[in-house]
């Protein structure tokens, strides 16, 4: 038989549970969606996180059904806003709220999340294991939502933006020979994908190759006498980036011909660096080159051109 009044202790417990489930439950004004007039009165020109200049951008135009600000605005990125809005006493930090970029305290994923909401496929396909997202670098971290204009998408700004991370390309992109980054002519989005791709290092194509031969169509052939070097892989003797020696190679010839061919059978001296200018310059190191000869290095159609000398 149960004890008398166990009904009530039981329901007592109920209504414990009951009560505790709904204490969890996030604060219904907390939820309640603000709009940017909030955000804005902090939030202006002279903040020290400025925001008007998103009205500037695709993403606070707000009669396309497609943007943030055609929906929850701010809160649409930066989740709900309430507790950070909220006024509090001076010295007291303002309550969390998304935040992005390199330095934020949320997370990169959930910052991700958040742009992926409207960005994810087309050219975001293989973002998902790809080499940016490995390293923990948020879209934000390359990207400036707020901006009038997103400096890494122009093609005057975006090999700075680049070169933050990428500091050796960027200092080969001012060699004497290299692909004209610098003179905006050229960006590195050309030749990589940065939101991901099959191929490596982010290529642009599925190949180093097909990459290159996207501008370089002269090079791809097939050609009846063929170089194999150059059909397998450019950068075996070309540095992508720029190079102290013309046409961008790894090294000057007839040193970087010698590392695959030598002399044997060839009317040819095998030269070493040490003729290079130095005490004792070599004029015929200097004036001499395989390519003076071998000129079709890419490779030739020529009846005759067996040693892709046409």
């Amino acid at each position: 038989m149960r004890a008398p009044g166990a009904g009530v202790t039981l329901a007592l417990v109920l209504a414990g549970v009951v009560f505790s489930g709904s204490a969890q439950e996030p604060d219904a004004a907390a939820l309640t969606p603000k709009g940017a007039d909030t955000c804005l009165k902090c939030h202006d020109e002279d903040s020290k996180f400025p925001v008007m200049a998103i009205f500037k951008t695709p993403h606070g135009q707000r009669a396309d059904a497609r943007t943030p600000f055609a929906q929850l605005q701010c809160e649409s990125c930066h989740g709900p806003g309430a507790e950070h809005a909220r006024k509090k006493p001076a010295g007291d930090p303002q309550g969390p709220i998304r935040s992005f970029g390199a330095h934020a305290t949320t997370a990169p994923e959930q910052q991700d999340g958040a742009c992926l909401q409207c960005h994810a496929g087309a050219s975001r396909t293989h973002w998902s294991g790809s080499a940016h997202e490995g390293a923990n670098v948020p879209c934000a971290s390359c990207h400036l939502v707020h901006a009038a204009t997103d400096p890494v998408r122009g093609a005057t700004t975006q090999t700075e933006v680049c070169g933050t991370c990428h500091a050796r390309q960027r200092a080969a992109s001012l060699a004497s020979s290299a692909h004209p980054l610098r003179d905006s002519r050229m960006s590195c989005s050309d030749c990589h994908t940065p939101h991901g791709s099959a191929a490596d290092a982010l290529l642009a194509g599925p190949t180093v190759n097909d990459t290159c031969y996207s501008c370089h169509a002269d090079k791809r052939g097939p050609f009846l006498w063929e170089h194999a070097p150059a059909a397998e892989d450019c950068t075996l003797c070309h540095a992508p980036h720029g190079s102290p020696h013309r046409s961008m190679l790894v090294q000057r010839p007839p040193l970087l011909c010698q590392q695959c061919h030598t002399q044997a059978g060839h009317p040819s001296l095998a030269f070493t660096p040490g003729g290079l200018p130095s005490g004792t310059p070599s004029a015929f190191l200097l004036g001499s080159g395989c390519a003076n000869c071998h000129s079709q290095v890419h490779g030739s159609n020529h009846p005759s051109g067996a040693d892709l000398g046409r």
